[in-house]
């Protein structure tokens, strides 16, 4: 169940940032968006693998009935119309298999026809049947699709899971940075409300203060336009509270109003190593699988433009067939039934128009050979700087934290100073001003100290907490 707490006048849902990240991996609209296109690719595999498959196929007409005059070629040369009339049924069984070592394809084929004639001259019922019949066809000396397919969809799917990963990351960066938002959003509201209340106080202090004649009317004046400037800065901040809530509760597709808690620790808790961090994306990243894919369908292509000069295809079928008045004789008296065909297609010529597609694809592997190799350049140097801005932003986070200690001990210590009249207003205004930047700072520290880490379990695919990589049940995930 959601962390959920009831109050008097609404439903307040509590989360922390974990609680968040949850909730947008389940149940976002990015989340659906990036599982439906995991379930596209998954049933794009199934299809392919079902189609390396034997199919079973039966096919016929019921029935199929002729009744018209047609033409007739007579030994002497001369035409004459005859009448038909007949009825036709016929019904066939199919099993093809692909074979992808050759690229060719093998059928089993059984068949049955029957033909009932009626007219003028007579009636009489025919049979033929086809027991069986073994078909081959194989191209020679062409490109094998089928092979290629076969080292080709595995990757294209292996990158499809590794890209539902990486988007299932993405969405916990973008409930990162809403939740951070909202958090945001709030402490300027809560720094903003202080103000107003430490404005108003010594705004009161200060008339008290000029009707003893201890300070000047020109302070008082600066502090009651304090006082207005807090005033507005509050209404603009529960503007901007609302806008951030409002942002998040769309994102996570919630109606109750959500309080963020400051996250504490760190996810890790350790510096990561920049060759860890890249052993493992080149492992589990979509980057690599997507390169070997995109150079295998180059040479795909470069080969197809290769095998495209010629074109010589193999036919073989052998069989038995058999015919009869009637069902049992049209099983019995067999003959044997052989076809074999060699077709060939040479181009005499073409105007260089084969030579022509054969330079362009071997062009367009160059072309993808170097964008592969930039591509990689940038995506190791990514992976570099996140590393290092990850590892960095622990020392960051530390400061930011310890700035934010100092700035709010100094501005309470100056507002008890002025009190008693030992320091300006000035003072005080930069002394406000100090502290609400050194908390504002602390939060932005700390967004992007998580912001960092899961960019680099989006790029890594790697839990760094558990030691293991980031998975998904396909299957159940489908289902």
């Amino acid at each position: 169940m959601l962390p959920m707490a009831t109050t008097a006048q609404t439903d307040t849902l509590r989360l922390t940032l974990d609680d968040c990240i949850m909730m947008a991996r389940r149940q976002s609209i990015d989340a659906a968006v990036a599982l439906g296109e995991l379930r596209s690719a998954y049933w794009q595999w199934r299809s392919y693998k079902a189609d390396m498959l034997p199919e079973v196929s039966l096919s016929g007409t019921l029935p199929s009935y002729n009744k018209r005059y047609s033409s007739y070629q007579q030994a002497d040369g001369g035409l004459s119309f005859v009448r038909n009339d007949y009825l036709g049924l016929d019904g066939a069984v199919n099993i093809t298999q692909k074979l992808w070592p050759t690229g060719g394809t093998l059928s089993i084929e059984s068949s049955l026809d029957y033909l009932h004639q009626s007219g003028s001259g007579g009636s009489g019922n025919q049979f033929m049947s086809l027991p069986v019949a073994v078909t081959l066809s194989q191209p020679l000396f062409g490109v094998n699709h089928q092979k290629w397919n076969r080292r080709i969809e595995p990757l294209r799917y292996r990158e499809a899971q590794a890209r539902f990963l990486t988007e299932t990351e993405q969405v916990a960066m973008q409930a990162i940075n809403l939740y951070f938002s909202l958090l945001l959003a709030g402490e300027q509201v809560n720094i903003a409300r202080q103000n107003l209340q430490t404005a108003e106080k010594l705004y009161e202090v200060a008339l008290a203060k000029r009707e003893m004649g201890t300070i000047s009317q020109n302070d008082v004046l600066q502090l009651r336009l304090d006082v207005l400037t807090a005033r507005s800065a509050l209404t603009n901040s529960e503007s901007a509270r609302q806008a951030a809530q409002f942002a998040l509760r769309s994102f996570l597709d919630v109606e109750a109003d959500i309080e963020a808690a400051v996250p504490d620790g760190s996810p890790s808790g350790t510096r990561l190593s920049y060759e860890d961090v890249l052993a493992h994306a080149l492992r589990n990243n979509a980057h690599a699988t997507t390169m070997r894919r995109r150079q295998m369908e180059a040479d795909y292509a470069v080969a197809s433009a290769r095998a495209n000069r010629q074109s010589i295809n193999l036919y073989a079928q052998v069989g038995y067939t058999g015919t009869g008045e009637n069902f049992s004789r049209a099983y019995r008296d067999l003959l044997s039934n052989e076809v074999v065909q060699v077709g060939i297609t040479i181009p005499l010529l073409d105007w260089g128009k084969r030579k022509g597609q054969r330079r362009v694809a071997e062009s367009n592997r160059e072309i993808v050979q170097g964008q592969i190799r930039q591509q990689t350049q940038d995506f190791r140097q990514n992976i570099f700087i996140l590393t290092e801005q990850f590892n960095n932003q622990a020392e960051q986070l530390r400061i930011a934290c310890e700035a934010d200690t100092i700035a709010r001990r100094r501005y309470h210590t100056n507002v008890e100073t002025f009190k008693i009249g030992s320091i300006s207003t000035l003072e005080l205004s930069a002394a406000q001003t100090a502290k609400d930047q050194a908390r504002l700072d602390r939060i932005q520290q700390l967004f992007n100290y998580w912001y960092y880490y899961y960019q680099l379990r989006s790029l890594a695919l790697w839990d760094f907490e558990r030691g293991c990589d980031l998975s998904a049940d396909v299957e159940k995930l489908i289902k």
